[in-house]
């Protein structure tokens, strides 16, 4: 063996014994023969290794042959031998010798490689010139072998291969070395290659016209002889033996880059084919070879064709066939087997190509059709496959159809083509792209290709006209075979779908009519997926088709999906994917609207049923096409202009309902999406709601698809449990008004517009143009661009800013109906829940043996989602704190406050919830909130009232709050007072009183300030006497107060009764003055300057202080009253004179008069001002039975009615005195003193009844002469009117004891209960929740019917026909008995339609609703003439009935609920919770009682507003003593007591003076000492009998004020 490269210094010094003896010990096993020939091989081993000394015999040769035999020993020198070799290797060369064994022996280690070069040289030509004999034996061959083939230098390896060629006769002869030639060869082979390479690589920098010396030329040589050995002698090489050799072959061709190597290598490979045989093992590698030489390299490309022939031909020509179409077939997916993959893919294909054209014939195998087109649809599905390999596919796919005009052959004819087909398609749509992965749609495009590989583009160019002519070709063949049985129809069809951009007209149509007359992509054809896809592809996604092509295919395919929708299994990835992949492919570029919203649609029913990677790609697409529509939208332009930029060229006509923006197309779409995964899937619902936030909160996105996001965004709502839902309505009309933003406001501002209009053009005709830019034009629809357009005029800017894209109600505000069925996955927060069990252990009393202690719906407490409220909050306060388009803040404004209300929503957003409050309040100090455009007509207060309106939403979350953010809510709401939003402010503030007490009892002085400084504004005259009335019912805010702060609240009164009195003498033309229909405020004091209250009312309901100033007027006079129930009992007589003062007053004459209020008012104050005692009653022990015989009188003193039954023969009398304002019943005992023993008896004396000789007679009127002034009486007037005692006065008297003495107010109390709507199911109720049944503890106390003695407003007291109890509620002024439904008795056999129950609440003026359906209450679900207001409670968050038997008592304390008053339409706006407010179930109680009881008074006034009054129960028990004096009273001319303004009889006269009648007041001692008893608490007390009149004046002398003013002589 030659050594290595390197190795040849290593080799060790030959020894004399080593040798041919070694290699016959192994080739004989060391046996030993019986006789030894000399020229045996055991003789020649043993002379060879000196085992003999005797030397052979020599015949022949020259004559100094012996000489140069003993030369050529190895004892003799070196130079000595080289020259004896010389002349030996001629002389066996010329001459027969017949010792060649010998002097082979003495030469054989001339050529270690030890030796010099010349001496190895020498060498290998004398050993060379040995084996040339042809009488050596086998065994002296094999020697010869081992010893030539020994390890030798690599400089002599041509001389060792020339030795070796020579000893094996050419490869003709190895006999004696037969077995050990190829394994030899194959060695050589590989280590010669390697020198051969390394040569090469150091020869790189030299000549590369000329090869390295030596290496190259051993190669090529070594190459031959193995041909050589293969052709003569491959019989005997084994199998192993040639793998081996081929595996060596292969390794070359895969190495080197020369030609000469391919095609030795070529060359060997074809021997071993022609002369042998390839091991099946090795057959695969050598096609591969073979392939990719014959597909590259030209000059070697006709051996290999050779080869690859003769291997066709040959028993392995269908295995080569096989082999072939593997490699197309399986062509490497990965990336490691490189270029090489492809060369033999690419050689692999011109070979089949051939293949296929011989057609079988000359003896080369067939190649199949059906498996051809299998293997190229392989090899073109690999992505990673190289142009250039598709184009060699093209290609001999389109020669086949290419037979120089001659027909096809009739095997192709008689195949399936869509296979084929396929392959086409997909290699056409490859060529034809440019590098950045566009298609080129038009041949001319080839010329923008980048050559990068080997100059393309000609290819590619002729690639491009051979498919044309292929798709005319088929085209032909359709038209040819239209009437006969062309079964390869279909493919051509499919075919035209994958080519469409290519195809003309006609041939679209032709594909679409086919598709759609067969019905082939309906589930009932079987490849119905696949011609969906095809579809949508070619006729679809191609833009350059007309719309109605597009529309005719798209809805083609959805009609299909809503098939597909019903069939099981439809939730197939591939089916889904067929539809998804082409319709929203580019869905981002795509701006046709009606395309645009048949695709939406489309992904909409695809996402519902789509698994999460599908669906991410449709969320994904969607979202594309919002960003897209933006950067592409023009500037300014309306969606008008944009729809008919769109449609440029095309006649169509777009309706109005399309003006969108694509953006919000894709929005709504979203919305959709979202709705539906709701409770389908927390996934697609948590990404879907990131991608609508996203959109909401981003300003690059259109102004429409932002609103349309906000939508939805504000509509979330959280139940009980936190589950997530959608209402379907936001009750915001009060908002939406504010902002022009409902139908009746938008009517009245376009008329004040046009209006004030009109008036400018009338007055300045050449400013008409500029001022007509002012007129607002209104529209739905509109998307507003956040920057001016840059064309057009001022005019069409602002007409352009101002379309209003939303009004409430906002009716198509979703895309589609919103189910209020709360999600079981979403939830605001997640928590664990803790159901409370019932006491012991035990079950709830509706279940049964083994039912669970949880409701039933708890389940759906496990396995949910946390929405990511707290970023929509962030996102919301983001939007107010940097602004956004008006349209979006304008949205926000209106309907946030009620998305507030829900606590449950935000349960896990507090922190952002006290960022907004912060928002709120630093902004609405500063005044740094967005401002409205100027076109829209409104001003920076109208945000603010929106602004006030959240922020009260906001502070039902102060128990999150810390105490100084408490103050600073209230400090907001004050400094809002005195502005344009002064009524909503005062509405928080009355929230404020019940929520937060201590921080309003802080502000409360600076409030009542800030009031007393606005009273000029009508406008906010209830609103601010609401609020004293409640504030008057809250004494812990108010305990510190002194004497001038309550003067503030009684000042407030007077103004505003001044106001109303005022109403009625002066010209009310200036409320008629402003063209909206606004009135204009008269101020208070005739001095001011006239408030302008259009700028300060609401846009919702008309004004209620000018509207009906009768309820401002009964409203005054019960703060007062309340407020002077709430001095401290020594301070009420220092406020009397003053109040007296104020309430007196002075007509156009000059003259001082009063009305019935003030009477009654001064009255009530009369008897509380020295006592704090309620109504006295008389004392059923004062009887005839105890006290003998009773007489009776009566009399008329001032305005009371008194009454003194007095026990003729005793000491005992019982005065009651019936005053307008209450009843007071006195027992008293005239101590009479024994006369002395001398005094004389009068004859009267004789009068007493001898048994009671001690007894003094007496009268009723002894005693009211006795407490009455002492005479002289001026004037009939200052006399008590004596009244009859007979049978009419006592039915007189009997009727005026049913005048009750407080205002009596009937309520109805309403429980509507889970998804209850209708009144029969409301109605039915028997019972309520639990938090329902605590609020009506704290409405009023549980009282018994039967037998009341007070007034049950229609309840039956004697049978209980109308329940057993009820809830009444009562102070010293007013009682309310509410008509509580769950406490009538419920019989629906008897009563199906309840309507003992409906007679009863359709009556009340006022109702109060608790509503726990779940749903809006709707204002007519009980249809009533009377009822006037509906006070709806509702839970902030729904909850079921269930849930709420379960709440805990923590819960309960912490729950809060929605309160808004609800008003008849036409109705004023009344009640601080005319617009929603949120409030703790802790105040709601008083909150709601105090909401009733100012409704049911205004209710009372306004059911009298036309030709009428509301007579209160104080006034009538005035009107019927009135008429006792009237009766029986002295007769004379003067004025009648004055009736509220504003009131049929508010001018109306009396025959009586009011001043005379109110001096005779004061003059009756009676009533006056009656009034400021000290010891009114018992009703048994002493009358001092030094009582005195006091005696004044003349009448004319003193004021009216001065006569009412008992505290001056009390």
């Amino acid at each position: 063996m030659s050594p290595a490269i390197g190795d040849a210094a290593q080799i060790p010094e030959s020894k004399s014994t080593s040798g041919f003896a070694s290699v016959f010990k192994s080739l004989t096993g060391n046996k030993s023969s019986r006789s030894q020939n000399p020229q045996s091989p055991v003789s020649i081993a043993q002379h060879a290794n000196g085992a003999h000394p005797l030397q052979p015999s020599i015949y022949g040769g020259p004559a100094d042959y012996e000489h140069l035999y003993e030369q050529l020993k190895p004892d003799k020198p070196l130079a000595d031998r080289i020259s004896a070799a010389e002349s030996l290797r001629l002389a066996v060369q010329d001459y027969p010798l017949s010792g060649v064994v010998s002097i082979f022996k003495q030469a054989k280690d001339l050529i270690d490689p030890s030796n010099p070069r010349e001496a190895r040289t020498a060498g290998f030509e004398l050993l060379t010139a040995c084996v040339q004999q042809s009488t050596s034996t086998d065994p002296e061959r094999l020697a010869y072998f081992r010893v030539l083939t020994a390890p030798a230098n690599t400089e002599d390896f041509h001389l060792q291969l020339a030795s070796l060629v020579e000893l094996a006769k050419r490869g003709k002869d190895l006999s004696g070395f037969h077995y050990d030639t190829l394994p030899l060869l194959t060695l050589w082979l590989r280590e010669n290659f390697s020198l051969a390479s390394a040569a090469r690589r150091h020869n790189k920098g030299g000549s590369k016209s000329k090869a390295p010396l030596g290496e190259e030329t051993n190669l090529s040589k070594l190459f031959e002889f193995i041909v050589a050995v293969i052709k003569f002698s491959f019989n005997i090489s084994s199998e192993e033996t040639t793998g081996e050799l081929i595996d060596v072959i292969l390794d070359i061709c895969f190495n080197t880059p020369q030609e000469p190597d391919l095609k030795a290598c070529v060359n060997v490979i074809d021997a071993i084919v022609t002369y042998g045989d390839i091991p099946s093992s090795k057959l695969l590698g050598c096609i591969k070879v073979l392939c990719s030489i014959h597909g590259l390299l030209g000059k070697v490309q006709p051996d290999a064709w050779r080869s690859i022939s003769n291997l066709c031909k040959s028993h392995n020509g269908q295995t080569t066939i096989r082999i072939l179409l593997g490699i197309v077939r399986d062509a490497p997916t990965d990336a490691s087997s490189g270029k090489q993959s492809i060369r033999e893919i690419r050689g692999a294909l011109s070979v089949l190509a051939k293949l296929f054209s011989k057609d079988g014939q000359n003896g080369f195998p067939l190649v199949p059709f059906t498996l051809l087109m299998g293997a190229l649809t392989n090899v073109v599905a690999v992505e990673r496959i190289k142009i250039k390999v598709e184009n060699d596919v093209l290609r001999l796919i389109l020669s086949l159809f290419n037979n120089e005009g001659k027909d096809m052959k009739l095997n192709i004819m008689e195949e399936d083509w869509s296979v084929m087909f396929a392959v086409v398609i997909r290699c056409s749509q490859r060529v034809l792209e440019t590098f950045d992965g566009h298609p080129i749609t038009n041949i001319p495009g080839l010329s923008s290709i980048s050559a990068k590989e080997d100059s393309n583009e000609h290819t590619l160019a002729h690639l491009a006209q051979a498919l044309h002519t292929l798709i005319l070709r088929i085209e032909e063949l359709l038209i040819k075979f239209s009437s006969a049985d062309f079964f390869q129809r279909e493919d051509c069809i499919r075919f035209f779908v994958g080519v469409h951009q290519h195809l003309p007209e006609s041939c679209a149509k032709l594909v679409i009519e086919h598709y759609m007359e067969y019905r082939y992509c309906y589930p009932s054809d079987l490849e119905w997926r696949d011609n969906t896809k095809l579809i949508l592809t070619a006729f679809f996604a191609d833009r350059s088709r007309p719309t109605h092509i597009r529309l005719h295919a798209l809805q083609a395919i959805t009609d299909v999906w809503g098939v597909v929708e019903m069939m099981d299994g439809h939730d197939d990835a591939d089916t889904i994917q067929i539809f998804v992949a082409s319709v929203l492919d580019d869905v981002g570029d795509e701006k046709d609207i009606l395309i645009l919203q048949d695709i939406v649609a489309f992904a909409i029913a695809v996402a519902e049923t789509a698994d999460e990677g599908l669906f991410i790609y449709i969320v994904d697409a969607l979202r594309e096409s919002i960003t897209s529509d933006r950067l592409q939208s023009p500037l300014g332009s309306p969606p008008g202009s944009r729809q008919g930029l769109m449609n440029a060229g095309r006649p169509t006509s777009v309706p109005s309902g399309l003006a969108q923006t694509p953006s919000n197309v894709v929005t709504k779409g979203l919305i959709q999406v979202f709705m539906r995964a709701m409770d389908k899937s927390t996934r697609k619902a948590l990404r879907t709601f990131d991608e609508i936030l996203r959109i909401a909160q981003s300003h690059e996105c259109e102004t429409d698809a932002r609103l349309s996001a906000m939508r939805i965004l504000l509509r979330l709502r959280a139940d009980w449990a936190n589950r997530i839902f959608l209402t379907p309505s936001i009750e915001s009309e009060g908002l939406a008004a504010s902002l022009y933003r409902t139908r009746a406001s938008l009517a009245r501002k376009q008329a004040a517009d046009e209006a004030a209009q009109q008036h400018r053009l009338s007055r300045v005709e050449d400013l008409s143009s500029s001022r007509i830019s002012r007129s607002i034009s209104f529209g739905q629809g509109q998307p507003q661009s956040k920057q001016p357009g840059r064309s057009g005029s001022g005019m069409n800017r602002t007409l352009q800013r101002n379309h209003q894209m939303w009004m409430w109600p906002d009716a198509d505000a979703l895309p589609e109906p919103a189910s209020d069925k709360a999600s079981s996955i979403l939830a605001s927060m997640i928590k664990a829940e803790e159901w409370p069990q019932s006491q012991n252990g035990c079950t709830t009393e509706d279940s049964g043996p083994g039912a669970e202690t949880q409701p039933p719906d708890s389940a759906v407490l496990t396995n949910k989602t946390a929405l990511p409220v707290n970023l929509y909050l962030d996102a919301i306060i983001g939007l107010f704190q940097n602004g956004c388009e008006w349209e979006v803040y304008s949205y926000m404004l209106v309907h946030l406050p009620s998305q507030l209300t829900n606590q449950a929503l935000f349960a896990s957003s507090i922190p952002k919830v006290k960022r907004l409050r912060e928002l709120l309040c630093d902004q609405l100090k500063n005044s740094s909130f967005q401002e409205p455009p100027m076109s829209s007509g409104l001003r920076k207060a109208d945000v603010a009232i929106c602004l006030y309106q959240i922020l009260t939403m906001v502070m039902g979350y102060h128990q999150h709050f810390e105490k100084t953010d408490q103050d600073e809510i209230v400090r907001t709401f004050l400094q809002g007072v005195g502005e344009r939003t002064s009524k909503c402010c005062i509405h928080a503030l009355s929230i404020c009183c019940h929520e937060l007490p201590g921080s309003t009892s802080k502000a409360l002085v600076t409030i009542l300030q800030k009031m007393s400084q606005i009273i000029t504004q009508s406008h906010v005259a209830i609103h601010i006497l609401e609020f004293l009335a409640c504030l008057a019912r809250l004494p812990k805010l108010y305990v510190n107060f002194r004497e001038d702060e309550y003067r503030i609240v009684f000042a407030i009164c007077f103004r505003y009764l001044q106001y109303v009195r005022d109403q009625q003498v002066k010209d009310v033309s200036n409320r008629n003055s402003i063209p909206n229909g606004r009135s204009s405020v008269v101020s208070v004091d005739g001095s001011r300057a006239l408030v302008d209250n259009r700028l300060s009312e609401s846009n919702l309901r008309p004004n209620t202080s000018d509207d009906l100033p009768q309820y401002v007027y009964a409203l005054a006079y019960h703060v007062i009253i309340f407020w002077f129930l709430s001095l401290k009992l020594a301070d009420r007589a220092g406020q009397v004179s003053w109040i007296t003062k104020n309430l007196v007053s002075t007509d156009l004459n000059g003259k001082e008069r009063i009305d019935e209020q003030a009477q009654v008012t001064l009255d009530f104050m009369q008897r509380v001002a020295y006592a704090d005692v309620d109504e006295s009653s008389p004392d059923p022990a004062f009887n005839e039975d105890t006290f003998g015989e009773i007489q009776k009188k009566r009399w008329i003193v001032g305005n009371s009615l008194i009454t003194v039954e007095q026990a003729t023969r005793g000491d005992w009398a019982q005065i009651t005195k019936r005053q307008p304002s209450g009843t007071s019943c006195y027992v008293i005992q005239e101590r009479f003193t024994r006369p002395p023993p001398h005094q004389e008896q009068a004859m009267t004396d004789a009068l007493k009844d001898g048994r009671h000789s001690d007894d003094n007679v007496k009268l009723p009127s002894h005693l009211l002469l006795q407490l009455t002034a002492s005479t002289p009486q001026f004037g009939e007037v200052l006399r008590p009117i004596s009244l009859p005692v007979d049978d009419f006065m006592e039915r007189v008297i009997k009727q005026f004891n049913r005048s009750f003495t407080v205002d009596g107010h009937k309520v109805g109390v309403i429980y509507i209960g889970e998804n209850q709507r209708t009144e029969v199911e409301i109605l039915s109720n028997i019972q309520g929740s639990s938090d329902y049944t605590e609020f009506l503890s704290g409405l009023g106390k549980l009282t018994k019917l039967k037998g009341a003695k007070f007034n049950t407003q229609g309840l039956d007291g004697q049978f209980d026909t109308d329940g057993e109890y009820t809830f009444c509620w009562r102070d010293r002024v007013t009682e309310i008995v509410f008509h509580v439904t769950t406490q009538m008795p419920t019989n629906l056999d008897q009563d199906p339609q309840c309507v003992n129950k409906k007679r009863h609440i359709g009556n009340d003026f006022v109702n109060i609703i608790f509503n726990n359906s779940g749903s809006p209450f709707r204002f007519d679900t009980f249809p009533s003439d009377f009822n006037y207001v509906n006070i709806v409670i509702t839970p902030e968050s729904r909850e079921s009935f269930v849930a709420s038997r379960f709440k805990s008592e923590a819960r309960t304390r912490s729950a809060f609920y929605k309160v808004q008053v609800m008003s008849r339409p036409g109705f004023p706006e009344i009640s601080p919770a005319a617009e929603t407010k949120i409030v703790s179930l802790t105040a709601l109680p008083g909150f709601i009682r105090l909401l009733a009881l100012n409704a049911s008074v205004f209710s009372q006034v306004w059911a009298n507003r036309e030709g009428g009054e509301h007579v209160s129960s104080w006034r009538n028990r005035l009107r019927e003593i009135n008429r006792i004096r009237d009766r029986y009273g002295p007769k004379h001319a003067g004025s009648t007591p004055v009736s509220p303004p504003g009131t049929s009889n508010g001018a109306s006269s009396d025959t009586r003076n009011v001043r005379d009648s109110l001096n005779s007041l004061r003059r009756s001692s009676v009533a006056n000492f009656l009034s400021n008893a000290t010891e009114s608490s018992s009703q048994r007390s002493s009358v001092l009998s030094t009582a005195e009149t006091e005696v004044g004046p003349g009448l004319g002398e003193e004021t009216l004020v001065d006569s009412l003013d008992f505290s001056r002589w009390a």
